[in-house]
């Protein structure tokens, strides 16, 4: 997943966010070992104090913890996990749902879109079709 980072949000605030989903999407797995600050801060393009500062944030939170031997692991807390799943999907959807009033849509019709392609989903093979 690539790092796309812009202005509008503090840095280490977006790669938080971002190492969150890795986690929820399970690209770092309950109990695994992440990459090394240096490594996460290259693949990134930051300064590594401020992915420093992203990850003591993340282990602030109990997402993620040292083991001053052996580096940084994501929590076994499969609970947690979801939690933060959870709170980054309403995100989103918050996002969405603001978007389309802007659009001019009623909630019966964003609902009534949101069926219409989740429909145009289910008929294309893999789930995707094109977009316009």
């Amino acid at each position: 997943m690539s790092w796309n980072l812009d202005a509008d949000r503090p840095i280490y605030s977006q790669l938080m966010d971002h190492i969150k989903r890795n986690i929820c999407s399970k690209s770092y797995l309950p109990g695994s070992k992440i990459p090394s600050v240096r490594e996460l801060a290259r693949d990134a393009s930051v300064n590594p104090n401020t992915m420093q500062k992203a990850l003591a944030k993340l282990e602030e939170e109990g997402l993620i913890y040292t083991n001053r031997t052996s580096g940084r692991f994501v929590t076994e807390d499969k609970q947690m996990i979801q939690e933060v799943k959870n709170t980054l999907a309403k995100e989103h959807i918050e996002s969405f749902l603001e978007n389309m009033t802007l659009l001019g849509f009623e909630d019966d019709e964003t609902l009534d879109f949101i069926q219409k392609e989740m429909n145009l989903n289910k008929e294309e093979p893999n789930g995707k079709h094109s977009r316009v």
